[in-house]
């Protein structure tokens, strides 16, 4: 397998048999959450490599349309809504799933529109976006109800 398909497809976690964005999703989760132990740069620069890696690796795989086993977006897009943990608690890494997963899968507004563009834009766009919404919820959670994530 090229590498640029390699990375595009999260490693291999894209080949999951069922359900593979909601797999990446989990696994960016449990590897975030470590990244985020180390140190919020650590977590911040794979957020950043992904998002730029995943747009170059798929553009150069020329890959077009979102086939379901590239899965680089999902982890750029989880790990972007990780961002805004102060640290990983369990309530906090659950609440940085369920609301990315809730913007990837609905695409509501600004998700939505990027998710109609065509090739490497589009396809990681929509999880950059999903992944800035729901990181300004939970930074909105932390401000106003800090207890709900500890």
């Amino acid at each position: 397998m090229r590498p640029a398909r390699l990375l595009a497809a999260g490693f291999g976690i894209g080949y999951a048999p069922l359900a593979a964005g909601t797999v990446a999703s989990a696994a960016a989760v449990v590897t975030g959450a470590g990244l985020l132990m180390l140190s919020p740069w650590a977590l911040a620069l794979a957020a950043l490599f992904a998002t730029a890696g995943g747009y170059l690796a798929v553009k150069r795989a020329g890959i077009d349309g979102d086939p379901g086993w590239v899965v680089i977006d999902e982890f750029a897009g989880q790990w972007i809504t990780m961002l805004a943990l102060a640290r990983p608690t369990i309530p906090g890494l659950i609440a940085a799933f369920i609301l990315f997963r809730l913007f990837d899968i609905t695409k509501l507004g600004p998700v939505g529109w990027a998710d109609r563009r065509h090739g490497a834009f589009g396809i990681m766009a929509d999880d950059v976006i999903a992944g800035i919404i729901a990181a300004a919820l939970l930074i909105l959670v932390r401000l106003s109800r800090p207890e709900w994530l500890m």
